[in-house]
């Protein structure tokens, strides 16, 4: 499995972002993380700190463990250049360019399928819809004792997912809330720029 994370418009030009970039492909993340903390360079901070949300997004995201990862790529493209003037001599003006780079950071498994198993959304329901029907016909003070348990055997059974599930739910229901919110603003407010 891979994972990404990208640094979109950095303000350093790419020729001195490659420089580093070179250093770590191929390296394991923490021998990358030991080299970027030890290079004499401007951007070696910033590529560190990408590093690490890649690591995040790895742990997080997809359950895999930091020893089983290495940097497969590191793309480092050019983005934006922002022009500058300088004045120069009997009233001229020379151009400036302030150069921009992306940079891609891909992380791979050495070993595939290492991570830790993800809990299938079916089990996820049963388990949801088992705690629903407990809570049915139960006075409010009732219902919070009785969830509480039901939590806590919830993590220890999908090892949180479950919950986490639900929350993505409750998540996703305000988020259709609010987007249905802003088209009637839409409409109460028409402006050419929406």
């Amino acid at each position: 499995m891979e994972v990404k994370a990208q640094l979109n418009n950095y303000r350093r030009s790419p020729r001195k972002v490659r420089l580093v970039a070179k250093l770590l492909k191929g390296v394991d993340v923490q021998e990358a993380e030991n080299q970027l903390r030890f290079t004499v360079k401007g951007s070696a901070p910033d590529i560190e700190k990408l590093l690490r949300s890649a690591l995040a997004n790895a742990e997080n995201n997809f359950g895999l463990e930091k020893d089983n990862l290495f940097i497969k790529e590191i793309k480092v493209n050019e983005g934006a250049k922002l022009k500058r003037w300088l004045p120069r001599a009997y009233g001229r003006a020379s151009l400036i360019l302030k150069r921009t780079s992306h940079i891609e950071l891909i992380l791979a498994e050495k070993v595939e399928g290492k991570g830790r198993k993800k809990v299938k959304k079916q089990e996820i329901n049963d388990v949801t819809a088992q705690d629903l029907k407990k809570t049915e016909g139960k006075g409010a003070e009732e219902q919070k004792e009785e969830k509480k348990p039901a939590r806590i055997a919830m993590r220890s059974v999908a090892g949180g997912e479950a919950v986490k599930a639900r929350e993505e739910k409750e998540f996703m229901d305000d988020k259709k809330k609010v987007e249905s919110s802003k088209g009637i603003l839409k409409k109460v407010f028409r402006r050419k720029s929406m």
